[in-house]
């Protein structure tokens, strides 16, 4: 079975961070879990100390951990439940976001 990573780097609308947090952590984490295959789920936040000057373009990063020899099947599946009551999106979620799948070797 392959593995993959599913990165997401987001960011709040501004001034809307609390509800981005509790809507991310409280619901989205949960909603994406329940996409067959995936099998963990974390987030991250920008540190402020970095080994090198950064200028990074957002603060939250979501890696969720994938199990699939079809990841077409994967993406099929978040793309249909996106903003339908299986994975309601917040309007505190800026819509300025990267989502990559990464291929483990």
């Amino acid at each position: 079975m392959g593995r993959y990573i599913f990165a997401v780097h987001s960011n709040p609308v501004a001034g809307r961070e609390d509800e981005y947090n509790e809507w991310y952590s409280g619901r989205h984490l949960d909603d994406l879990l329940a996409i067959p295959g995936v099998i963990s789920a974390r987030r991250f936040m920008l540190a402020e100390k970095q080994t090198l000057p950064v200028a990074h373009a957002y603060r939250y990063l979501a890696l969720y951990e994938v199990e699939t020899d079809d990841p077409q099947s994967f993406i099929d599946e978040l793309t249909t439940r996106v903003d339908t009551d299986r994975m309601p999106r917040s309007t505190a979620l800026s819509r300025d976001l990267s989502a990559v799948l990464w291929k483990a070797l």
